[in-house]
C-alpha cells in the first residue's frame, strides 16, 4: 500500500473509532523549539519541572523515539452533552466548578486505548511497524504538532481551534516510522483583533499572544501546584475548584462546538454542578471512590480539600459554609489548615 492509500486509510479508520479528525506532519518542529525554550527561561512554567526536564525532546520527536518519520495527530470532542451549562455554575458561589475536560471519564485511558487500536489496523494492513502513542503523557508538543497536522491554529489562549469545532477537544498523537503523506499545516490565524479570552481571564495568566503564564493561570493552580495557593489568586479562584475554562467559555469560535457524542464523556458523580459545602465533607475513601477513572483523581485527597476550602472562602457567608470549613480545622494537614483559615477569615471567623 503505498503512503498515499495508507494515509486516507488511517483517517478513515480514525473516524471509525471515534476521532473527529486526523491529520499528518513531519517532525520539524524548530519554531516551536525557540519559543520553548525562551517560556522556560522565563519560569513560566512554574513548579511544572517535568517541562524542562526532558531538555529539547519534546520539540525533537526524533529524539524522543527514534526512528519516528510521521506524526499521526487525532484530535476527539469531550464537551459532555446534557451537562448544567458552565456559566450557570460559575455565576452560583455555592457550587463548584470542575473544567468540563474531567467531568466524565479520564481522556487518557480513552483515548490512548484508540490510538491503540488505530495502531493495529496500521499493522493489520501493513505488517509490523515502528510507533508509540501519546496523550498529553510525555514530552510532546502536541498543539503544534496538531497545527502543522492542519488541525487548527493555536488561540491567543495557546489552545488549538478548529474554523469548524471551536476548542472543546483532546489531542493525542502516534509517532511512527512509517512515510506517510503529510498533510497542508495550518498557516492562518483567525483571532484578528479579538482579545475576550486575554480580557476574561480571572488572573491575567495570558500575558501576550499565545504566551500563559502557568503560576497565574487558575488551571495550574488548581492541578499542578502541589503547595499553597498564592493569597493573592485565592479570591480571583472563585469557585473553580478544578481546573478553569473561562477562556473557552468567551472563545466566539465555540459556537461551532459540538457536544460529545462519547459515554465516557458523560456527567460523572454529578461533577458538573456539585454543592461546594458537600464535596468539603467527602471523606478520602469518598473522593477516591467518585474520582474513580477520573482525571481529577491525579491531584489527591490534600489539594481537592485545598481547593475546596478556597471555594467555600469565596461562597457567601451561612451557617453551613461555615460550620463545614470550623468542622475540618482540627483533623487537616498544614496545607489543608492554612486554606482554612483564610476561607474563615473571608467570613470574618477566628
Amino acid at each position: 500500500m503505498n503512503e498515499t492509500k495508507l494515509t486516507k486509510k488511517i483517517k478513515e479508520w480514525g473516524a471509525e473509532l471515534g476521532f473527529q479528525q486526523i491529520g499528518v506532519t513531519t517532525t520539524d518542529l524548530h519554531q516551536d523549539e525557540a519559543y520553548l525554550i525562551n517560556w522556560l527561561s522565563k519560569g513560566r512554567h512554574g513548579e511544572m519541572n517535568y517541562m524542562a526536564s526532558h531538555g529539547k525532546k519534546r520539540s525533537r520527536p526524533q529524539d524522543l523515539i527514534p526512528g519516528t518519520l510521521s506524526v499521526i495527530s487525532a484530535r476527539m470532542d469531550y464537551f459532555p452533552p446534557s451537562s448544567n451549562h458552565p456559566t450557570k455554575v460559575l455565576k452560583n458561589k455555592n457550587l463548584a466548578y470542575i473544567s468540563r475536560y474531567a467531568t466524565g471519564r479520564d481522556y487518557h485511558k480513552i483515548i490512548r486505548q484508540r490510538l491503540k487500536k488505530l495502531a493495529r489496523r496500521i499493522q493489520e494492513q501493513y505488517g509490523e511497524f515502528g510507533h508509540r502513542c501519546f496523550v498529553d503523557s510525555a514530552p510532546v508538543l502536541e498543539k503544534a504538532l496538531a497545527r502543522n497536522s492542519g488541525l487548527g491554529w493555536i488561540g491567543k489562549h495557546s489552545n488549538l481551534i478548529n474554523p469548524k469545532a471551536g476548542s472543546w477537544f483532546f489531542l493525542g498523537e502516534i509517532y511512527t516510522n512509517l512515510p506517510l503523506e503529510i498533510d497542508e499545516p495550518f498557516t492562518e490565524h483567525h483571532c484578528g483583533s479579538c482579545k475576550a479570552c486575554i480580557d476574561i481571564c480571572p488572573t491575567n495568566a495570558i500575558i501576550g499572544d499565545m504566551e500563559i503564564d502557568a503560576r497565574r493561570c487558575i488551571s495550574y493552580l488548581t492541578i499542578e501546584l502541589r503547595d499553597s495557593i498564592p493569597e493573592k489568586f485565592r479570591k480571583l479562584i472563585g469557585n473553580r475548584v478544578y481546573g478553569c475554562d473561562d477562556c473557552q467559555l468567551i472563545c466566539p469560535w465555540n459556537k461551532f462546538a459540538k457536544n460529545s457524542d462519547e459515554d465516557d464523556f458523560r456527567v460523572r458523580n454529578g461533577l458538573d454542578a456539585p454543592d461546594l459545602v458537600e464535596l468539603f465533607s467527602w471523606t478520602e475513601k469518598n473522593f477516591i471512590d467518585r474520582t474513580e477513572g477520573s482525571a481529577i483523581r491525579r491531584i489527591g485527597y490534600e489539594c481537592w480539600l485545598r481547593n475546596i476550602a478556597v471555594g467555600l472562602g469565596n461562597a457567601p457567608k451561612t451557617e453551613k459554609v461555615v460550620s463545614a470549613l470550623i468542622a475540618r480545622r482540627k483533623n487537616s494537614t498544614a496545607l489543608v489548615s492554612e486554606h482554612i483559615e483564610w476561607a474563615l477569615e473571608q467570613h470574618n471567623e477566628k
